[in-house]
């Protein structure tokens, strides 16, 4: 708190006296003016830009390299988790036409830790409008519900493939939406993108037993839902000033009432149930741990971008994908073709491109004059040591 006094001029007195105003000047003599500090005016919703604060741990007086390892072994940690997981509560037998019920576990475990989360911050308001929640569940149960119910048709590494290329509907949706006009490093992401993709299903369509095209079309529809959401969920928050822990307990919670009222209606609630009942520790069991740790995962995942950059928290997270593969085939018994890795690879190059295309300014790739030097120096290396 800070206190200024500002002292009337000399002439007031002077004046008091000549109109009568004795107490005037005495009772006026002084203002005081307050002024709060920063800290008080600002919102308790909000935090200080230097606070940072991941699963309640104060992460902001310690080094940037320590930040940066934190975040990283709580990204592959949890999500390498959250993969595993996921592909063992689908590895029990008879549970593969049960996705959609699974999403409505997670939704359900989601919002009571948003409820804890937003109980436990000073600022308990709802601030974004209910009826952008129902358009963000919609599309959030459309995200989970189709990708977990993919993996009733697909194998677990084509699902990750097919989720590491949700740049493609998003340029298409830019280009016949809004009318943007891409880069060619852009299209050209999109393109390998696309001939990875192409590599990788047909690969999986000669050695998996299980191949179905539902399955392509389920995930391709997630990455729709998945490509307009980012959008909602940024314009909502940065509009309405709302929080992560808000974000995550309504739209949930609302996701969770739709799928409900899906399963009811078709009939799919009741078997679910029944079989889940039969084999509680590995579905339900499964399910709360599947569900914490891509709530946990999250939270690294934005405390990265926040202290790194979108630019390292993507490269972070391309990695934690492609080591989800490898780890799928190392515990899960599954047929394996090279075909996997070169449509995998086209994939990981549109990737590159696609975040060279956001970063030119910091990711310079040298010319084709500089190759020509490098390659130039490293002959003549080699013709001076065969002459030694």
């Amino acid at each position: 708190m800070m206190n200024s006094s500002t002292q009337l001029p000399a002439g007031a007195d002077t004046m008091s006296a000549k109109y009568g105003l004795v107490g005037y000047n005495s009772s006026r003599k002084h203002i005081s003016i307050s002024i709060p500090s920063s800290t008080e005016v600002m919102s308790p919703h909000i935090k200080s830009v230097e606070e940072l604060r991941v699963l309640g741990i104060n992460l902001s007086s310690l080094s940037a390299p320590t930040q940066f390892f934190i975040c990283v072994a709580g990204v592959f940690f949890f999500y390498l988790m959250y993969g595993y997981l996921q592909e063992l509560i689908f590895s029990v037998e008879g549970f593969k036409p049960f996705g959609w019920y699974l999403t409505l576990v997670q939704f359900g475990f989601y919002s009571m830790f948003g409820l804890v989360e937003l109980q436990l911050t000073q600022d308990k308001r709802r601030r974004i409008p209910g009826k952008t929640y129902m358009i963000i569940a919609f599309l959030t149960v459309g995200t989970m519900g189709l990708s977990n119910t993919s993996l009733g048709y697909l194998n677990y590494p084509t699902q990750v493939i097919f989720k590491c290329c949700k740049l493609i509907p998003v340029m298409i949706g830019g280009v016949f939406i809004q009318g943007k006009r891409y880069n060619v490093a852009d299209v050209s992401a999109a393109l390998c993108m696309s001939l990875g993709l192409i590599w990788f299903t047909l690969a999986d369509s000669k050695v998996a037993p299980n191949f179905n095209v539902t399955g392509v079309l389920l995930i391709s529809l997630a990455l729709c839902a998945d490509a307009a959401i980012g959008n909602v969920q940024e314009k909502a928050m940065k509009l309405h000033n709302g929080s992560n822990s808000e974000m995550v307990l309504y739209s949930y919670s609302i996701g969770f009432v739709y799928i409900l009222v899906g399963l009811l209606c078709v009939g799919g609630l009741g078997p679910a149930v029944a079989f889940c009942s039969e084999h509680p520790v590995k579905t339900y069991g499964y399910a709360f741990f599947f569900s914490l740790t891509g709530y946990f995962g999250i939270s690294f995942v934005l405390a990265l971008i926040k202290l790194f950059g979108a630019l390292v928290a993507v490269t972070v997270t391309t990695g934690r994908k492609a080591m989800t593969i490898v780890l799928s085939f190392m515990f899960f018994a599954k047929p394996f073709t090279f075909q996997y890795i070169w449509g995998g690879l086209l994939v990981l190059f549109g990737i590159f491109l696609n975040v060279y295309s956001k970063n030119k300014d910091k990711m310079k790739l040298p010319s084709i004059k500089d190759l020509r030097s490098w390659l130039l120096a490293g002959k003549k290396v080699r013709f001076l040591s065969q002459n030694v």
